[in-house]
């Protein structure tokens, strides 16, 4: 029994140990706020998260230990009131000393990610406060934000190692995102790509890797729309049931039925039940239906196609609402549906399957 207390006790130690060592220390000097309060936040993708409140000694001084795991940085703020007094990138074991004011004028030593961080911070400070200096002057605000987004183009292409670049990618002026043109998309693959091999399991590089995602669908629609020659309408492509791509643009129908529907809805599937009788009705005279089921359950869309022996064309690429067609056609209520006629989206009223026959009994004729 000695035996294996003993060995309970070993292991709890080294447990103890391991727990502490998933850390990194803050020591630093508030100059001239004696027992005053300092709030620690961590930088959550875009948000702050509170995680403690400090209260600095009788000569400024204050310390804190914050969680940090080994390859996973992570991004600490100190704040006075409503003033940023510090921006730390924090490696696992690191002490970090910071010497600041209630002014938000701040040093730091023994952190190399911080130090290169307090960089990028007094550049985006100083960026604010030159634009607020200009307001009166249209002109000059715009040759400072240019200036300033090509500075952050050279930063980030020249740090594609450095965590610190998450803070400049999410970076605003204003309501809106600093990096705002479409062609963004590819700096921000390259850098996700990047940083993942060194930061793989980074929560801040996973939403770096999401938002490239996203910037990359709304590049790519935005490349189909400048290079579109005869389609009038956005063009998409889905794997049907054999996984074959489908284009929209490449089905060979006079009327075409784009229908957005979700395979979990009883109502929606009921609504495949009613478009069968028109499906047979005007199908030989030039109409199809593409249908765009947005399930990610690809098996149960599968099997209810199946089963409703649906006869027109089944998509579904099992993205659910991440799906480059729903994004394209700004998707954001199901069931959701449009005529495309000749060509063109069909822009009268269609009021259910009624109103869909009437269309179709005049331009099918």
């Amino acid at each position: 029994m000695k035996n294996c207390n003993k060995f309970l006790a070993f292991a709890l130690a080294a447990l103890a140990l391991t727990a502490c060592g998933d850390k990194a220390r803050i020591r630093g000097t508030l100059d001239g706020a004696a027992q005053k309060q300092i709030i620690v936040k961590q930088l959550d993708v875009n948000t702050f998260r509170t995680l403690d409140t400090l209260t600095t000694a009788a000569d400024g001084s204050f310390r804190y230990d914050a969680q940090v795991a080994a390859g996973q940085p992570e991004f600490i703020y100190l704040f006075y009131g409503d003033t940023r007094i510090a921006a730390l990138l924090l490696e696992k074991g690191e002490t970090a000393t910071v010497q600041a004011d209630t002014l938000g004028n701040y040093s730091v030593e023994g952190s190399a990610g911080s130090i290169e961080l307090a960089a990028v911070d007094k550049a985006y400070a100083d960026f604010l406060a030159t634009l607020d200096r200009q307001q009166d002057d249209p002109a000059a605000m715009t040759r400072t934000y240019v200036q300033h987004y090509r500075d952050n183009v050279r930063y980030v292409m020249a740090h594609p190692l450095s965590l610190t670049t998450i803070p400049v990618f999410f970076e605003r002026t204003g309501d809106s995102p600093t990096f705002s043109q479409t062609t963004d998309a590819l700096l921000f693959r390259q850098a996700a790509d990047t940083l993942k091999t060194v930061y793989p399991d980074s929560r801040y590089v996973k939403a770096l890797e999401k938002e490239a995602e996203r910037r990359m669908r709304v590049l790519e629609f935005d490349t189909q729309l400048r290079t579109a020659e005869q389609a009038n309408f956005p063009d998409i492509s889905l794997p049907d049931m054999q996984g074959q791509p489908r284009k929209l643009s490449e089905v060979d129908a006079k009327a075409i039925l784009v229908h957005f529907w979700d395979v979990s809805d009883a109502a929606m599937k009921m609504m495949n039940l009613d478009l069968l009788p028109v499906y047979k009705d005007y199908h030989a005279r030039g109409f199809e239906v593409y249908s765009v089921c947005v399930t990610p359950d690809k098996p149960e869309w599968a099997s209810a196609v199946l089963a409703q022996k649906l006869p027109w064309i089944n998509v579904n690429d099992g993205k659910g609402s991440a799906s480059p067609a729903v994004i394209t056609y700004g998707v954001s209520d199901l069931p959701y549906s449009f005529l495309i006629v000749d060509g063109e989206v069909y822009t009268g009223q269609i009021s259910g399957v009624d109103g869909l026959r009437k269309v179709l009994a005049q331009k099918l004729k």
